[in-house]
């Protein structure tokens, strides 16, 4: 849980594959920045892959893990930064699977408003929204 002006804040970060379908979540504070959790999340991302992430995930550090996995970032760069690495806008247009994952996860009330106070709890809510989705996609239409 992180603690703002606010009030008590979390933030859902959320690997998805090609489908929009969650492959790893997890929770972290709100203040807390979005490129320090990558680490831990990306061990999923195996060789041949290409991660489609937003600007806080741009770091060299991150850049060359994956690409000792033989996995590719097309990152947009920080506009700060002198000489941006390679990026295709054309594969960024299908970083909107995250977006419409989250979309659907606020379709549960449990998950879009927090009622629960504890970090495990409120995961274990995430989880089985996301496993619904999950059946959701894969239904027989038999």
């Amino acid at each position: 849980m992180g603690r703002s002006r606010g009030g008590l804040t979390t933030k859902i970060h959320a690997l998805v594959d090609a489908e929009g379908l969650p492959i790893v979540l997890k929770l972290t504070e709100g203040q807390a920045h979005d490129g320090r959790s990558a680490a831990d999340m990306l061990a999923s991302v195996t060789a041949g892959a290409i991660l489609l992430a937003d600007r806080a995930y741009d770091s060299n550090a991150l850049r060359e893990d994956l690409a000792a996995r033989g996995a590719w970032a097309n990152v947009r760069a920080m506009p700060q930064r002198l000489n941006p690495p390679p990026f295709s806008p054309f594969l960024y247009r299908y970083r909107n699977l995250v977006e419409r994952f989250f979309n659907k996860l606020k379709h549960f009330r449990a998950v879009a408003t927090r009622y629960d106070k504890l970090p495990e709890n409120y995961l274990a809510s995430v989880k089985l929204a996301s496993i619904r989705i999950w059946l959701r996609f894969n239904e027989s239409v038999t």
